[in-house]
């Protein structure tokens, strides 16, 4: 597998459209620091290291809202084909605040909001709203 984060990202995707309360992630430090900020800006409920098998695996619980899922689409923006990179000046809202773009910057991966308030650019990762 070339690209942890993509087969993270569509992990959560599939259980989302499933209506699974759980997914298993393979570990990785970005896609845990992803995890937060999906955590801190509530499109998931929680998530924990899973350190009892020969590989490390992350247990994320999805987040539901009478029956719908808190996270409408997620997409993977830079790839390893096509990296895409945002300057500082460019961070701004996404779907009119309703969104969020997880960025890696100098001062680690940041939601779009914080990111401009720290006036830091970086690599877009993905797009949730």
């Amino acid at each position: 597998m070339n690209d942890i984060i993509a087969d993270s990202i569509t992990r959560i995707r599939n259980a989302a459209l499933r209506r699974q309360d759980a997914t298993k992630l393979l570990y990785s430090k970005t896609v845990e620091s992803i995890l937060n900020v999906l955590q801190s800006k509530g499109y998931i409920d929680s998530f924990k290291t899973d350190e009892s098998e020969v590989k490390r695996y992350i247990d994320v619980f999805l987040k539901y809202d009478d029956g719908r899922s808190a996270i409408t689409e997620i997409k993977r923006v830079s790839k390893p084909g096509r990296r895409v990179y945002r300057a500082a000046r460019d961070v701004k809202k996404f779907k009119n605040g309703f969104g969020s773009i997880i960025i890696s910057t100098s001062k680690g991966v940041l939601s779009n909001d914080e990111a401009h308030k720290q006036n830091v650019g970086g690599e877009a990762l993905c797009t949730v709203w």
